[in-house]
């Protein structure tokens, strides 16, 4: 579990062809009916009024442990693990088509896929794929040539010092903009290099770099040497970086500048030749996230011995095609990354491990191979409904707050009638034809799939913003909000139980599904969200007095997650913020639309529960997660989501309508007084 890359990083802190339109006549999988509410999960024999997390869980808790190749286990993990059995079964039709064509989306899939499964070959080859970048970088024999090189390393998808990409102009969100944004460390989480408590992993992290060295051919003793320049160029890399909980204001990260300006600030940098190694198109702006960071890095290097900067961009190339090489590379890989950060006590198999490779690479070629078998246009419709119902939920909420200006209001309920909302699939596709995937080697597939993304993306600066994008492949089982685009998107994955079931009974649906969805559209006026209007620029539509009243209610829910204890490790009220306040506004919108319903008029009750308990038990189902202790603490330092327990019962805390349901007084667990809970939408 490596640390993600840097733009997605950007993107998620600001928060994320042909056409094959399904239609009546296509042929709808099969459903199994699965139980709304799953007894046999709960247990309780515990009081929901002191642990509403393990009442609805715990015995799901008890029956699932976590797999031996996870860090974590949960509901999010069962429906991905049962979707990769779908695109496998996808896979083992493009690798038995006789016919495919070359050049065809069945090719592609097929051969780089197979290439992935043919351990042979690929244990033949070793490292042996990587001498060509091991000679470039040996050939540099001066600062002035590291920018050509590190741009080609770039364009090969390794990630040395700095990130480069196409993004919203926040400013102008109707056109895409070259970004320069902080990068280059290895380890998942900044404060690793510079807390006196990581020593231990830093240790570690040493020997695992000499062993990657010699496993790569370098002697023993100097691949020592090697590692210990490598964590100090790390270390200096992690000194000069923005922390998470600075980036979480997208004020921070937004610093147009001239290309010109942003040349002469760097001046021993020659962006000309960077720019032209990952055939960047001619543009005369740029929008740089970090701005510090980069007059810094420009010391840094030049202050740097050469020979610790090559060391280092030679461990950028090797740690980052490791889980594609030789059965030894990919052992000592994991051993580290996952085993000694995470916990993960066995690897994904090989399976696995390349069908989520091919599914990240071909995402959309396998998306719409998804889409055509797998996605019922039912449960598409149902969902687009139940948005609207959510919408106008929340427009009723806004309208009744007591803190907010009426002409804030008013610009409020603007943004939310504009979010754009993606539910399922999209219309178009991606075209592939241009992406070259053969039968020859698997790590080469992989670097031409990153070379054809990287295309894709600098073809875009420049450019309008093309609105039906989508950033999620159907696949994945995820949903986001763009705020640069104001957009929501749900994937088709996701709507399947425990998140979605089209048996269920309405309460089930809106506080899984319902919350989720509803979740999203407040990240559109939470701590970071609100600041972009209703076309997604940066642009605070705030009048002064509410943006006051606001910042004084954040700290309700800062407090109340600082104070949250779990396994021994606070969460970071600061650093979780957005998400907390997003998991209580879509509650509060999820219940408002539910009680629109017949059926939460009605009352019925269902296995002993009235409509308001099953919504709450829905929503904590949601939740349910074991999770290694190793992961848990990284999760405290690098997530900007709570940890599920805390997601359900804190959340739970501060909604009235919980108490109701429940029963709950003053004395239990879950209660919080009134004056301490936090209530923003």
């Amino acid at each position: 579990m490596k640390k993600a890359n840097a733009i997605a990083i950007l993107v998620s802190c600001i928060m994320a062809a042909g056409c094959a339109q399904k239609t009546a006549e296509t042929p709808q999988p099969e459903r199994e009916v699965v139980p709304a509410i799953e007894l046999s999960n709960m247990d309780t024999t515990i009081n929901p009024a002191d642990d509403f997390y393990h009442y609805c869980n715990n015995n799901w808790l008890k029956n699932n442990p976590i797999p031996e190749e996870n860090p974590y286990y949960d509901a999010f993990t069962e429906v991905s693990d049962r979707t990769k059995l779908q695109i496998k079964e996808i896979i083992d039709e493009a690798i038995h088509n006789s016919k495919a064509e070359q050049g065809s989306v069945a090719q592609k899939i097929r051969d780089f896929y197979n290439t992935g499964m043919d351990s042979v070959a690929i244990n033949d080859r070793g490292y042996s794929e990587l001498l060509p970048c091991f000679e470039k970088i040996d050939q540099v024999s001066d600062k002035s040539q590291l920018a050509e090189i590190i741009g080609q390393l770039h364009d090969e998808g390794y990630k040395p010092f700095f990130t480069t990409g196409c993004i919203v102009d926040w400013k102008n969100a109707d056109r895409y903009i070259m970004v320069a944004f902080q990068d280059g460390l290895s380890l998942p989480v900044r404060d690793l290099y510079l807390e006196e408590e990581t020593q231990v992993i830093c240790d570690y992290y040493v020997e695992h770099i000499a062993n990657m060295f010699r496993l790569t051919g370098t002697d023993s003793i100097l691949a020592t040497q090697k590692a210990k320049n490598v964590l100090a160029m790390e270390t200096e890399l992690a000194k000069i970086s923005m922390p998470m909980e600075e980036m979480l204001d997208p004020q921070n990260l937004y610093h147009f500048k001239s290309l010109v300006d942003f040349q002469a600030s760097i001046p021993n940098f020659n962006w000309d030749n960077y720019f032209a190694a990952i055939g960047a198109p001619a543009f005369d702006s740029l929008n740089v996230a970090s701005p510090d960071f980069f007059i810094a890095l420009d010391n840094t290097i030049q202050s740097a011995d050469l020979g610790t900067i090559k060391d280092y961009l030679r461990w950028k190339v090797i740690t980052n095609s490791a889980p594609l090489l030789s059965d030894d590379l990919v052992t000592e890989d994991f051993n580290f990354f996952n085993g000694f950060l995470y916990g993960q006590e066995a690897q994904k198999p090989r399976w696995m491990r390349v069908l989520n490779k091919t599914s990240n690479y071909l995402e959309m070629a396998i998306g719409q191979l998804y889409v055509e078998k797998y996605c019922s246009a039912e449960a598409k419709e149902h969902v687009q409904n139940l948005v609207e119902n959510l919408r106008m939920a929340f427009g009723e909420r806004i309208k009744r707050l007591d803190w907010m200006s009426d002409e804030t209001k008013a610009r409020a309920l603007h943004k939310l009638e504009c979010i754009n909302m993606k539910i399922g699939y999209p219309d178009k596709w991606l075209d592939y034809s241009k992406l070259e995937i053969s039968s020859a080697s698997y790590f080469q597939n992989v670097r031409h799939a990153i070379r054809f993304e990287n295309a894709r993306d600098m073809a875009k600066i420049g450019k309008f913003v093309d609105k039906d994008e989508w950033d999620l492949s159907p696949q994945t089982v995820n949903g986001n909000y763009r705020p640069d685009k104001n957009q929501i998107t749900l994937t088709a994955a996701v709507l399947q139980p425990p998140f979605f079931n089209m048996d269920a009974d309405d309460a089930v649906n809106y506080g899984a599904i319902g919350q989720a969805i509803a979740h999203e559209m407040t990240h559109g006026f939470d701590n970071a969200g609100r600041m972009y209007d209703e076309k997604g620029n940066l642009n605070n539509w705030w009048t002064e007095e509410d943006d006051t009243r606001f910042a004084e209610r954040t700290k309700q829910f800062v407090k109340l997650f600082d104070e949250f204890e779990l396994h021994g490790h606070h969460i970071n009220g600061v650093l979780t913020l957005d998400e907390n306040i997003a998991d209580l506004g879509g509650l509060n919108v999820a219940w408002d639309a539910y009680q629109m319903t017949d059926e939460a008029k009605a009352g019925k009750r269902i296995d002993g529960f009235s409509p308001a308990q099953r919504f709450f038990i829905s929503y904590a189902t949601v939740w349910r997660c074991n999770i290694r202790d190793e992961a848990l603490e990284l999760q405290m330092k690098e997530d900007l989501h709570s940890p599920h327990e805390a997601r359900a019962n804190r959340a739970l805390g501060s909604m009235p309508h919980f108490y109701e349901a429940f029963d709950i007084h003053e004395g239990s667990k879950m209660y919080i007084a009134p004056e301490e809970r936090a209530a923003i939408w």
